[in-house]
């Protein structure tokens, strides 16, 4: 079997040649974006988190690399709005790209609303943005409520046809938001956003961000991550896509073994590129030979039956 026979897999409404896709962000809301994503060898692209009506984002600094380690950023979900969906979608489609799509809001109305014209204009699949851990009202407020997940869900499930995920980070309730977005119809589950942390410059004794409270990622949130995604797996036996801190192949592997069947990359990937494209799916697949599996999906949550 060749390389990407080995590596292809399904998530729903998509056939992935690979699992590594990108990770909404900071990239995602243009076409150049699109054709990096081409570039680079992704398998799928993953829009930013578009909005019902534009958003400017944060004063800049939005994004510093820490001396530990890792990323933080506020970016404040800046996206152009809905109405610039369609030309994105295209471009993604013309590409071979599965597109999908993040959606954001701060009620399910607003989900809704963006989720029907990704929905009306050819997205592969919805991902809805219920972790975002910086922006007041949207994100990581809705969805740390397994009652609130369970209603912007069920809201944009019931409102078009193509598959919804359901984009999760860290929170005590974050296996029971599982749960609710699950019942209420979500295919798929995003394991995990970045986690709410704050860096402060000792010399000017002042936080840097010009949110104070950022999103931290990249390496030092992986293990979290992993935690995350193995515990949901346990107990539900979803589709997962795992996110957080893959910089190699051994990084990636862990998300497999753990749970997820499908993977995105954020911070490294725009620092690393199509290296890292490279480095996961060469190693992934001398991996999957040393244990003897003859296909990635017989290795998803492997570390659950040893």
């Amino acid at each position: 079997m060749t390389k990407q026979g080995v590596l292809s897999v399904r998530i729903p409404g998509i056939s992935l040649s690979h699992p590594l896709m990108n990770a909404s962000g900071i990239l995602g809301s243009d076409m150049n974006h699109m054709r990096r994503y081409k570039e680079w060898g992704l398998a799928a692209a993953v829009t930013k988190t578009f909005t019902p009506r534009p958003r400017r984002g944060y004063e800049t600094p939005i994004i510093i690399e820490l001396p530990t380690g890792g990323f933080l950023n506020a970016v404040g979900l800046a996206n152009p709005g809905k109405d610039a969906l369609p030309e994105l979608i295209n471009v993604g489609k013309a590409l071979g790209l599965p597109v999908i799509v993040s959606v954001g809001g701060t009620t399910p109305e607003e989900f809704r609303e963006v989720a029907i014209v990704a929905d009306e204009h050819g997205a592969s699949a919805i991902e809805l943005n219920l972790s975002c851990p910086h922006t007041k009202g949207y994100g990581l407020e809705i969805g740390s409520d397994p009652r609130m997940v369970y209603d912007v869900v069920r809201t944009v499930t019931s409102s078009v046809k193509v598959p919804v995920y359901a984009k999760l980070g860290l929170s005590d309730y974050v296996v029971k938001s599982s749960e609710k977005a699950l019942e209420a119809g979500a295919r798929c589950l995003t394991l995990i956003n970045t986690i709410r942390a704050t860096y402060i410059d000792v010399y000017t004794l002042k936080p840097v961000l010009s949110n104070v409270i950022g999103g931290l990622s990249g390496p030092p949130i992986h293990p979290v991550a992993v935690r995350v995604v193995y515990e949901v797996y346990k107990e539900l036996r979803p589709c997962i896509i795992g996110v957080g801190g893959i910089q190699d192949w051994k990084t990636a592997a862990e998300f497999i073994a753990a749970g997820a069947r499908a993977l995105q990359a954020g911070s490294m990937l725009a620092v690393k590129g199509r290296l890292l494209v490279k480095e996961v799916l060469n190693g992934l697949t001398e991996w999957l030979k040393s244990h003897g599996f003859r296909s990635l999906e017989e290795a998803v949550g492997a570390a659950q039956r040893a």
